[in-house]
């Protein structure tokens, strides 16, 4: 089975099966076509192989760094043709779902996921201080973990884990804050969020961004169907078990995906959200006037 073969597999089973239109499908053939003839090109230049390009063969040859040469690519792709990180990580997410479908079909044993932080080029960062590049591969490893989930209980979580750490960026809410939210305090017709905070005084934040406004009204729609019991029962955001999150729990949550995301150990929810919050104003408001 050749490179051409993989391919068409994986666009009949991803594409053509679930539905999704002709400029979808194209785009993904593109992505991958691409991604094989950077890769020949590099492995004719190395002469690691001779003849035709079998990327099956050299799959399983190199099985351990499929993922490297895809993060190869994607540095390459930042820092030598000056792709925009946006398009950076729309091809990284395409060569996760390709990750996904070698491994489910026994052309891999395993994969990790792709490292995008390293895949865009990241620099080294002082502390405290996140580039847009590492914004977009954290929230990016949040979307990328939701579209692989099978279950439908575990995708209910990740969705609570990406409005939770939206909310946070987006808006510099603290994760106190965070955790004292009620269903009463979001307005879904005006896109408003009341803050309770210490001493009874309120301020209020607007949601700007459409798809953040989407997901918070599907999360709540989806938390009817956890356990909400007891003196906790209004809180928006709560665990499986349907009892009240910790900042410890919060903290964690974040945690996994920086890791995902490749982003240095050492910052926190605190040092991002400074940051993040001027970073993306500007395409959160473009988002809905596109």
């Amino acid at each position: 089975m050749n490179s051409k073969n993989l391919i068409d597999g994986f666009i009949n089973e991803h594409v053509i099966r679930q539905g999704l239109d002709n400029r979808t499908e194209k785009a993904y053939r593109l992505d991958l076509e691409h991604f094989c003839a950077w890769m020949k090109q590099k492995d004719s230049l190395s002469s690691r192989m001779k003849g035709s390009f079998d990327l099956e063969h050299s799959i399983k040859s190199e099985a351990t760094c499929l993922e490297d040469w895809m993060e190869d690519y994607l540095k390459y792709l930042a820092i030598e043709k000056k792709m925009s990180s946006a398009t950076v990580c729309r091809k990284s997410r395409v060569l996760g779902y390709y990750l996904a479908y070698l491994s489910n079909h026994d052309i891999i044993s395993l994969h990790r996921s792709l490292n995008l932080a390293r895949g865009l080029g990241r620099k080294s960062q002082k502390r405290g201080v996140l580039s847009k590049k590492e914004s977009d591969a954290f929230f990016m490893a949040i979307t990328h973990e939701y579209e692989s989930l099978d279950s439908e209980f575990r995708k209910r979580i990740c969705l609570r884990d990406m409005v939770m750490m939206e909310i946070l960026f987006y808006h510099k809410i603290e994760i106190s804050e965070l955790l004292r939210f009620e269903v009463a305090d979001y307005d879904q017709s005006t896109g408003v969020l009341t803050v309770r905070r210490k001493r009874g005084q309120e301020r209020q934040v607007y949601l700007f961004s459409q798809g953040l406004r989407t997901r918070m009204e599907q999360w709540l729609e989806d938390r009817k169907g956890f356990r909400c019991e007891g003196e906790y029962y209004e809180r928006i955001f709560l665990s499986k078990l349907g009892k009240p999150l910790s900042m410890k729990m919060v903290i964690k949550i974040f945690d996994k995906y920086r890791e995902m995301a490749g982003i240095e150990k050492g910052f926190t929810p605190k040092d991002l959200k400074e940051n993040c919050m001027k970073q993306y104003a500007k395409d959160l408001v473009m988002e809905n006037c596109g």
